[in-house]
């Protein structure tokens, strides 16, 4: 296979990348309308709609502000077009949560926002990282140099690391756990997002370790430390897990 796979289109052609993206929203968000018409919320309509604002500028400006802090040595040269081409989704993540929970203590909502939404991000998430993968390295989320049975060459010569590959694998084990784990328990409102976000903090703190990422002389890079924070906002589901989920058969 080549590096990057673009969809030819006469004389020009469209990023693969860009396509993924496109469909990863598109795809997300029907799949969230299917869900939320056919299982009870809460939340009335009015309000999930404000919600769904807040989390939409929470994501755009964490996940570029995000990126952007990602290389510091480059904050020298900071502008309007580096800002919005650097993005991360940890930062969209947290901003998205951030944005949420304020939204909601503005509109006076306690009920948790975020269990309608797992399936639908976990599905997003498969699609752009499918992306990211056909994209090569022209994305910047591949691996560093590795000669495992399974590295891959993403266009420059260089086996590496199919980080991407690995995320998609994270994402298909999660969604089969919450799956499961779902037949079995019923989980108490606002488990299953808890679920979701610690999970992946937890496999982005260790999956950066083998990233070609700017680190601190102490060892983490910037990413990290933002899923060391985001670690710490849950610091409950580690402390009391049984309480903060109570689940049961």
């Amino acid at each position: 296979m080549q590096f990057p796979l673009n969809i030819p289109i006469g004389k020009s052609e469209i990023p693969i990348h860009f396509l993924c993206e496109t469909l990863a929203y598109a795809v997300g968000y029907r799949y969230y309308t299917y869900l939320r018409r056919n299982q009870p919320d809460s939340i009335g309509d009015s309000h999930r709609i404000i919600i769904f604002i807040g989390a939409a500028l929470g994501a755009f400006f964490g996940s570029h502000f995000l990126g952007v802090l990602e290389q510091p040595q480059k904050l020298c040269c900071v502008n309007w077009i580096y800002f919005m081409a650097n993005t991360t989704i940890i930062g969209g993540l947290l901003g998205g949560l951030v944005g949420v929970e304020f939204t909601k203590k503005k509109i006076g909502v306690t009920v948790s926002s975020g269990d309608l939404m797992v399936y639908p991000i976990i599905v997003s998430m498969l699609i752009g990282r499918t992306g990211c993968f056909l994209a090569g390295l022209t994305d910047g989320t591949y691996g560093k140099p590795s000669s495992l049975p399974w590295a891959i060459n993403l266009g420059d010569g260089v086996p590496r690391h199919p980080t991407s590959l690995y995320e998609m694998l994270f994402w298909l084990l999660l969604w089969f756990a919450l799956t499961r784990l779902e037949k079995t328990y019923v989980l108490a409102n606002g488990a299953r997002f808890k679920l979701l976000m610690v999970s992946y903090l937890i496999f982005r703190l260790f999956i950066e370790f083998i990233k070609p990422a700017w680190f601190f002389s102490f060892g983490l890079s910037v990413l990290q430390l933002a899923c060391l924070a985001g670690l710490a906002y849950y610091y409950k589901v580690f402390l009391y897990p049984s309480k903060n989920f109570k689940v049961y058969a």
